[in-house]
């Protein structure tokens, strides 16, 4: 091999890994020139690398949507940066992802221990573009609705591509007639996008989240100097204006103030009431 070509694959092997050129080198040697097998032979030196940048943050990232069938997957991969996130090969690493996300239906184990186009398993690729980029890169969570007991629509927020955004919301509906009344599925799910509700109904909310913002109100109350026997009545009725604000069924419609989203599936429901099964909202970094 002559030297530009070993120059090459060292550039190559930089350029793919983000070991340095005297490492790349000697890997290059070990493996007789083979860029896989030296990739293989640095791993070692790419997961340490990788592993300091693990105590940082990743907030920046995308999310990614999959539909096929009726059935839909949703995937969250975070990256330091927005920069990072627009960057050409983390792009085309999360849509792959994206793709074996739905054959394995939302289990992320097995998305990690699943092979991709190149035959190294995904956690093994995830490693090699952080060695890359030089960001700690996350695949932080992921869900599957199958296309059983109802129909599944979804919404793409801040979207850089038709399944790619910041936000994504899906929303399963029972009682939806194809074709009919499709297209207030498609406004439901961006009604989640837009007000981030908690639950379908108030019941749904998580009896220690409301408990904990009962305790905030009530110490609010009580250091704003206001007498006890009022405290419990203005305590009352905020904490019933936040589980009405926070359960999809009570929240205001968002393209009718005059109306809650209850009212909207009653008036589009036929001979079957129209009912909201499960839904899911995922804002890249939110919760980070």
């Amino acid at each position: 091999m002559s030297n530009k070509d070993l120059l090459d694959n060292i550039k190559r092997l930089r350029e793919m890994t983000g070991v340095g050129f005297k490492d790349c080198k000697i890997a290059l040697d070990e493996s007789k020139n083979d860029i896989e097998k030296s990739i293989e032979f640095l791993r070692k030196k790419g997961i340490a690398k990788a592993s300091k940048k693990m105590s940082r943050t990743a907030t920046e990232g995308l999310a990614l949507v999959k539909e096929k069938s009726g059935q839909v997957s949703l995937l969250e991969v975070n990256s330091e940066t927005d920069f990072v996130a627009k960057n050409k090969d983390f792009i085309n690493f999360c849509k792959e992802i994206s793709e074996i996300n739905f054959s394995t239906k939302g289990n992320l184990s097995k998305l990690n221990e699943s092979k991709m186009s190149n035959g190294i398993l995904v956690k093994d690729n995830l490693v090699n573009l952080i060695s890359k980029i030089g960001e700690k890169i996350t695949i932080r969570r992921s869900i599957f609705f199958d296309d059983t007991k109802g129909m599944n629509f979804y919404y793409v927020h801040s979207g850089i591509e038709k399944e790619i955004g910041k936000i994504i919301s899906i929303v399963k509906i029972e009682g939806i007639t194809k074709g009919i009344n499709d297209d207030l599925g498609n406004k439901i799910a961006m009604h989640i996008a837009a007000s981030n509700p908690i639950a379908v109904e108030k019941e749904g909310i998580d009896k220690k989240l409301v408990e904990k913002e009962l305790e905030i109100i009530k110490a609010e109350l009580i250091n704003s100097g206001k007498p006890a026997e009022m405290s419990d009545k203005i305590s009352t009725g905020k904490i019933t204006k936040f589980l009405n604000e926070n359960s999809l069924l009570n929240q205001i419609w968002i393209m009718d103030p005059k109306k809650k989203v209850s009212d909207i599936l009653k008036e589009n429901s036929s001979d079957e009431q129209l009912k909201v099964v499960d839904f899911v909202r995922f804002k890249v970094g939110e919760g980070v």
